[in-house]
């Protein structure tokens, strides 16, 4: 077990150095809202349910509904929490309705004990075109610790 934690937390620095160099490439083309669903982190990890809105530079807001896994260190329970992240693309200003669909991968760190935060850095989406701001802003309720890899599907 101390293994799979050590490599999990080896990989996650690497990802966390990779992610500002992917994202500085990028043009900003929105913000990303997502209201998580309050769960229980066992252990090794978690999975729970969220709901998005994109809000593009230009153009209509549109919603997304997902799932948003955890594997690693995911420790205890949380209340709903709502994250933001700030959406990249390679891909230019104008985003197509639906875009945003697909999987994204990368890592998570948060800290709860009463009221907490926490950080996630995500890259991909359709074409793996799309990065999310590598440091999101994060407000969740319950008694939680994760340090994990995070994967987030958007449909």
């Amino acid at each position: 077990m101390k293994k799979l934690i050590a490599a999990a937390l080896a990989a996650t620095v690497l990802l966390a150095s990779a992610v500002p160099a992917f994202a500085a490439d990028r043009v900003k083309v929105g913000t990303l809202s997502c209201n998580i669903a309050g769960g229980i982190g066992y252990l090794i990890g978690s999975e729970k349910d969220v709901s998005c809105t994109f809000k593009p530079s230009k153009g209509k807001s549109e919603h997304y509904e997902g799932v948003i896994r955890k594997l690693g260190l995911d420790i205890g329970v949380t209340g709903d929490t709502r994250l933001v992240w700030v959406v990249f693309s390679a891909q230019g200003k104008d985003v197509k309705k639906g875009s945003l669909s697909g999987t994204y991968i990368g890592g998570s760190g948060e800290a709860t004990f009463g009221i907490g935060g926490g950080a996630n850095w995500l890259i991909g989406g359709s074409r793996k075109g799309f990065a999310l701001q590598p440091w999101s802003v994060q407000a969740s309720t319950g008694v939680n610790l994760t340090w994990a890899f995070a994967g987030l599907e958007l449909y």
